[in-house]
Order: C-alpha cells, then structure tokens, then sequence
C-alpha cells in the first residue's frame, strides 16, 4: 500500500503577505490532530501589536454592575477549561471562488487545530454581573492600524452576542497545546469562541466592553459579513457559523503516481453538531462511497477520514463530501459572495495513475 507517511516531510507555512503576516498551514502536509504553533495558519490585518505584556491587565467595564481590572494571575488561579477546537478563517478556500473575489487568496490551508487553554468568559463574567440591557459583548485587541477603505486608525475589534458570550466554551486562552500562546497567536490572551469562525477569536485581548446595543465597528458591519450581490447590499448578513466543510489531504492535486493501493486522507468539520458521514467519489461524482471514520468524535474538532483506493491507470477527478448531525451537507458548488467567506464546495482534486 502507498501513502504519503512514508515520506520525511518537513513542511513551513505557506506565505500569502509578510506584513501584515499571513501565512496558511500546509494542510496537506500534516498528520495528527493538533496542529504544532509552526505550523498554525496566521491571520492579521495589522502588522503585530507594540505592548508590554509584563504589565498586562484586562479589563471588563460597560453594562456591568461592577467594573472590574483582572491581572494575568488572577485568570491563572481561576477553574481552568481544555477544549480542542479547530480554527478555520472565514476566507479558508477564497481562491476557489469563481468568478474570483478581492481579499487576501488563501487556498486550503487557513485552518489549523490544537488544545487550548485558559477560562471561561462566563466565569469572568460573574465577578462583573451583567445589566438586564447587556446586548452584546465587544472584545478589543491590540493590534491596530489603517484599513484600506478609511485613513482612520482602528483596533481590531468584534463582538459577540450575550448567548454565545455565556456558552462555557467560550473562553479566554492562555495556552495552547500545553504551553503558553506564542505571541504572534494572541499571547498573552486571546479569545477562542469554538464553531464560529475565526474572526470571532480576538488576539491580544485590550479590553472587554458589554454594551447595550449593537457593535458596528467595520470588522463586523463592513468586513465579515455575506453580501450576496455584486452590485449593492441587500440580504446581507453577518458571518458566524462555520459550514459543514471536508479537505481531501492525500493524494495532492495534480499528482502522477503508479497503479497500486492508495490511502485517501483528508479531514472534515462543521460549527454545530458532528460530522456523521464523509463520502468519496473517484469518478467526479457520478457515484460516492462511504469513508472510514478514523478518529473519535470530539465536539469542536474536526475528524480524521480515509478511503482504500485500487488506482489503475488512467485520470480521475476525486470528490470530497461531508454531511453533519443537523442535515447540513456540503454543496456541489458553493455560495457565491461578495468578499470571498464560508467556502464549503465538495473538495476535489485530480490525479493520474500511469
């Protein structure tokens, strides 16, 4: 049987820009199910933030009945959540779209996964209360600089609903993957708010503000959201949820190889619920077989999948499909948008067996 991890790969981020940074994981590349911090995607809109994190205070202010400034201590010594959780950049796969849209191009790999650390924000949240006309929560990072619709300087900034806030998974991160967050990942906080995508997850935390109506900062009411049409806004709605999705990993795309037995790897996620099935289709999906399910369940993360393929010679085009516990079902092609979010399509890849 031939696969691919017989080889002594080593593989690095792929660049996209360098300042800001913005790297993707090589996907197709790596094995396991926690993703090291070499090898996480990197997602900035800013070059990294200037502070000294050896006087680092967060602070929790607005619709609250207490204000309260909280010392990386005093988060260290409060009950502390695990949770894996995979990552994904609302943009994963932007390039695929057709016709093509504006924004940084990022192919498969602006998705990464490993264990993180630190506390509940509804812990936190209990030393401060919440007013009867809290609405949403605003977390501010420190990473700031120029957009390119505006000359005004402007942090990075989003906001989560009260119910998702409260969610117990909901957490503030100060590790991962058992040691402490390297800085160009959030370090020494950052937000991790499993199932939505990434933007959601603030690096650099400044401060956390609980306003009493909705947040319109320009990386939630301008940047982040579906615009359906090319020529106007209308239908319009924010991104939150990540979509049922599968990668195929192995083989790579546009590989020769010889007729043998092959392995087909891959991976496959969704926000809510469970991947409950991954099929395959060799012949460009005129028939799909079931996959192999390769690794438990676990409730943020995605799951491993592969397939026992006889190649014989010839070209194939190979599909990709998930399906999840609350019916979602990746799509033969996907929602068209404006600014490039939530690709979700089939995966496919060709491959010729000489």
């Amino acid at each position: 049987m031939r696969n691919c991890d017989s080889q002594k790969l080593r593989p690095n981020l792929i660049p996209k820009t360098l300042v800001p940074e913005n790297q993707e994981t090589p996907i197709h590349l790596v094995s396991g199910d926690s993703i090291s911090d070499k090898l996480f995607y990197r997602r900035n809109h800013f070059p990294y933030p200037s502070f000294t994190s050896s006087f680092y205070f967060l602070p929790i202010e607005g619709q609250v009945h207490i204000s309260k400034v909280f010392s990386l201590q005093e988060i260290y010594s409060m009950p502390a959540k695990t949770i894996k959780v995979v990552l994904e950049c609302s943009g994963d796969k932007r390039e695929l779209f057709k016709p093509k849209v504006y924004g940084e191009q990022w192919g498969k790999g602006a998705i990464s996964q490993g264990i993180w650390k630190g506390v509940s924000l509804k812990t936190l949240l209990q030393y401060t209360g919440l007013l009867d006309n809290a609405k949403e929560i605003v977390f501010e990072g420190y990473d700031n600089g120029r957009r390119p619709d505006s000359n005004k300087l402007y942090n990075f900034s989003r906001s989560l609903p009260i119910e998702k806030a409260l969610d117990p998974d909901t957490i503030i991160a100060y590790e991962y993957n058992n040691h402490p967050i390297s800085f160009k990942h959030g370090f020494p906080l950052r937000l991790i708010v499993p199932g939505w995508y990434a933007m959601a997850s603030v690096k650099w935390i400044k401060k956390i503000i609980v306003i009493d109506k909705e947040f319109k900062g320009p990386f939630q009411d301008i940047d982040y959201v579906y615009y359906p049409n090319q020529e106007n806004d209308n239908g319009k709605v924010p991104v939150t949820t990540i979509n049922v999705n599968s990668t195929i990993q192995y083989p790579l795309n546009m590989q020769l190889l010889h007729s043998g037995v092959y392995e087909i790897k891959g991976i496959a996620w969704t926000g809510e619920g469970q991947i409950t099935m991954v099929e395959i289709s060799i012949d460009g999906g005129q028939t799909w077989n079931k996959c192999k399910l390769t690794s438990s369940f676990e409730k943020h993360s995605w799951i491993r999948w592969n397939y026992t393929w006889n190649a014989l010679k010839g070209e194939y085009t190979i599909k990709s499909k998930a399906t999840d516990s609350k019916g979602n079902v990746q799509p033969l092609e996907p929602i068209w948008n404006r600014k490039g979010y939530g690709y979700n399509a089939i995966d496919h890849i060709k491959v010729k067996i000489e």
